[in-house]
């Protein structure tokens, strides 16, 4: 919320918020003569579609007083958008522009009333809302001036001429420092005392009621080599403070957390015991190893928030590996210097890559491991190499520029490489942690608090996004070696780099991302064959108006692997998949289960880290039509043709910078009625939020899963789900009938209880109760067959 004031004094309170289709009619009510001069005559709806970024800014009233339109190419075709970055650099090379930190504006429109105050208000949301921006350029044709509002924010740097005809440009650009400058950090002083109370007891006064009014200030008196205190200033106030500490009790961590990829926190000692005695090894078979690869890997491919469902909790039950630590990256600080000048010094060290178990697996494997290795746990003998922040905090106007101290106190102890935070599960998400990965915990965990982690090397800003090439083949070898599917990802990089398509001629894109000349993730798509069918079945139009993207610019996801120390730059390499494969959407289906040892779905998938950042797509109800009786005027083969069911996956340009809020409070569904199955449903479903700890206690497993004989079946209720077989069950809801959600990841086939389980949990055993049908309708709506009936005694 801001107060704007127009020069003859009247004031209005606008709120910002993203740009919305209802919209569209007052954004061209605001377009005037002078607009289309700037920007060109545009297809607003088409504009919208392919936007990264499209703020509107509105009044108590609901009125739009001004709307932006931003994207991550130029207009009026002064460069391709795959291929802008050279021109900008050309133009000027004291403007260090990457696709990481720059936008482009497409479009402006404001009451003119309130035009200056709309377009300072709306610049400084966009460089808040993304914190790696840096540059937002305006490009107009030459012989226009930017008039009395843009001039305020824009300067101009030089002119480009048109790629098809002879006009020439002007390109202004607005800096980040004139709008929502970086954070300066610097050392705590006593004196900072009474400007960080009041922010403190705005966020909490248990400490203060613990341990006196002065605490803080006697927490930074007591600073040491091993405790150190740093806040964050805006105009020599203190706006922010963190403690942070070299000592940490990594024995409690190794006990509750698997730190296996991250080598247990700990410097590689040569006794270092990272296998399991050989009476505790176990024979498996080929497809029981090949399970175990699959969950070592999926538990870092999940998303870290994800870690607390059944299937990543499992992974956890493996034998304990670890990262190849090559080498650590020395420290780079500057205290005020912008983050684009720390990263370039930071590109000058070389990183420390590290090679641990990245997230991939074929995402349609049921999983299973031998109970025998869960007790192992990895023993590290060498010197702890992580140091914790003990307290944080920071007003909330300057939240999003959290992850400036972390380069900060990270100069504060050379000889660590990861920083850790423990947070309540109640706690909501804040911006820093969002940088961090989730550690998963093991089975065994009594902690009531979630454990992040941090690398060093995660503050490097020169990462890459480019198409593979022939001499990446070493590199992405090296990175997939521990994967199970890296033979498909190796066989699709090769096909790439010998023929761009398919045998059978469906057209295949491969990218990696590159950090210090190191690969640190690569991403395999093919142009979406199956659009026809994706539209017929999900709602995809609840996310895109479908008429408006090309049947070229669906893409399909295949593989995604990315290292996880830079996991908060997947919606980065994501956006750049986008972009510079000419796509507007992406899809990436979860299948629901192997037969055989053989991935059902045509070619080989792999669950990718990608998927916090993607979102799922219900399922349309089918009709079932009566193929042979309508002869010619049945539906065509795309639509009506018989496919496995599977999860659909979602991300498309205007996703690309929306956020997305994590909720790690545990729930628990205890049975699997149509309500609770209806209530799950409605939170994987949610678009914008992603519950990370969702469990479901069933006792024989999911509607639409056979684990009982016909006879033993006759004993449990009937309801109208039961009246369905398997397939049109596990059709109508392929995100749970399968429970292959990747946004859930809830429970599946939980083993049967047991009477005393049953019983500790306040149930009887269901199999002496006699059910009756009762309807039970919440929220006072009734949504149809599965959402809200379900039975109780």
């Amino acid at each position: 919320m801001s107060v704007l004031t127009s020069p003859r004094g009247k004031v209005e309170v606008v709120h910002c918020r993203r740009t919305e289709s209802q919209d569209i009619y007052c954004i061209k009510n605001l377009i005037r003569k002078f607009t289309q001069k700037l920007f060109g005559n545009l297809n607003i709806i088409y504009l919208l579609e392919k936007a990264n970024l499209a703020i509107t800014l509105h009044n108590d009233q609901e009125e739009i007083m001004a709307q932006a339109t931003f994207l991550d190419y130029p207009n009026w075709n002064i460069a391709t958008q795959d291929d802008w970055v050279s021109v900008f650099r050309e133009l000027d090379s004291d403007i260090p522009c990457t696709p990481l930190n720059t936008l482009f504006m497409h479009l402006f429109v404001a009451v003119e009333e309130y035009s200056v105050g709309c377009c300072k208000e709306i610049i400084r949301t966009v460089f808040k809302a993304v914190p790696d921006l840096h540059f937002v350029f305006l490009i107009v044709p030459s012989c226009m001036s930017l008039g009395s509002t843009l001039i305020t924010a824009f300067s101009q740097v030089g002119c480009v001429p048109s790629l098809t005809n002879d006009e020439d440009f002007a390109v202004h650009v607005c800096h980040r420092q004139n709008h929502y400058p970086q954070l300066h950090i610097r050392k705590a002083r006593v004196e900072d005392h009474d400007d960080l109370m009041p922010i403190f007891l705005h966020h909490d006064t248990i400490l203060k009621e613990t341990y006196g009014e002065y605490f803080l200030a006697e927490l930074i008196e007591a600073q040491d080599e091993e405790n150190h205190a740093v806040v964050c200033e805006v105009e020599g106030v203190a706006v922010g403070f963190m403690s942070v500490c070299s000592q940490v009790n990594l024995q409690l961590l190794h006990k509750c957390f698997d730190l296996g990829p991250f080598h247990g926190l700990c410097i590689p000692h040569q006794d270092d015991i990272l296998e399991p005695p050989q009476e505790f090894s176990i024979h498996e078979s080929s497809d029981s190893k090949l399970e175990n690869i699959s969950e070592e890997s999926q538990k870092i491919v999940k998303e870290p928030q994800e870690a607390v469902s059944l299937e990543t909790r499992e992974s956890i039950q493996r034998k304990g590996a670890e990262a190849t630590v090559e080498e650590a990256l020395s420290p780079v600080v500057s205290e005020n210097t912008s983050e684009v000048e720390d990263s370039e010094k930071l590109s000058q060290v070389s990183s420390m890559v590290y090679m641990g178990y990245y997230t991939s697996h074929r995402s349609s494997l049921s999983l299973s491991l031998p109970e025998d290795t869960s007790s192992f746990r990895p023993v590290y003998r060498g010197a702890s190499t992580a140091f914790c922040i003990q307290l944080f905090f920071i007003d909330k106007k300057y939240e999003a520029r959290s992850l400036d101290f972390m380069n900060f106190v990270f100069h504060l102890f050379h000889d660590k490489d990861f920083c850790i935070i423990s947070v309540p599960h109640l706690t909501p998400e804040f911006v820093l942690i969002q940088s961090f990965v989730k550690v998963v915990p093991f089975n065994n965990c009594t902690l009531d608090q979630d454990l992040y982690i941090f690398h060093r090397a995660g503050l490097l800003k020169t990462i890459k996004i480019r198409l593979a090439t022939l001499s990446d083949t070493p590199g992405v070898e090296k990175l997939v070696s521990t994967l199970m599917p890296s033979k498909s990802i190796l066989e699709d990089l090769k096909q790439y780099n010998e023929a761009r398509r398919d045998p059978d001629g469906t057209p295949l894109q491969v990218f990696v991302a590159e950090v210090a000349e190191q690969v640190v993730g690569i991403a395999v798509i093919r142009n979406e064959m199956d659009i026809e069918y994706i539209r017929s079945h999900y709602n995809i139009e609840d996310f895109i108006y479908f008429n408006h993207h090309q049947r070229e610019e669906h893409g399909h996801l295949y593989h995604f692997v990315l290292n996880p120390i830079f996991r908060h730059y997947t919606k980065f390499f994501l956006k750049e998949i986008l972009r510079l494969g000419y796509k507007s959407c992406l899809y990436y289906p979860v299948y629901p289960q192997v037969k055989e040892s053989k991935v059902q779905s045509p070619k080989a998938h792999s669950l990718t880290s990608a998927l916090h950042y993607l979102v799922p797509v219900r399922p349309r109800r089918q009709i079932v039509y009566p193929l042979e009786k309508l002869g010619i005027n049945a539906p065509s083969k795309e639509v009506s043709k018989d496919t496995l069911s599977y999860a659909l996956n979602h991300t498309n340009r205007k996703l690309s910078l929306e956020p997305k809020i994590t909720i790690n409070a545990k729930i628990v569904v205890v049975g699997a009625s149509n309500v609770g199955i209806s209530f799950l449903e409605t939170l994987v479903f949610c678009s914008h939020l992603k519950f990370s700890n969702l469990t479901l206690i069933s006792t024989y497993g999911l509607p639409g899963k056979k684990l009982l004989g016909n006879e033993q079946r006759k004993f449990l209720a009937n309801d109208l789900t039961s009246l369905l077989d398997d397939s049109q069950t596990q059709e109508a809801s392929p995100h749970l009938g399968s429970l292959c959600s990747p946004v859930a990841q809830m429970v599946k086939n939980l083993p049967a209880l047991q009477e005393t389980q049953v019983r500790s949990l306040g149930l009887e055993d269901p199999r002496r109760r006699t059910w009756q049908p009762t309807p039970v309708f919440l929220s006072g709506e009734f949504h149809g067959r599965r959402s809200l009936v379900g039975y109780s005694p």
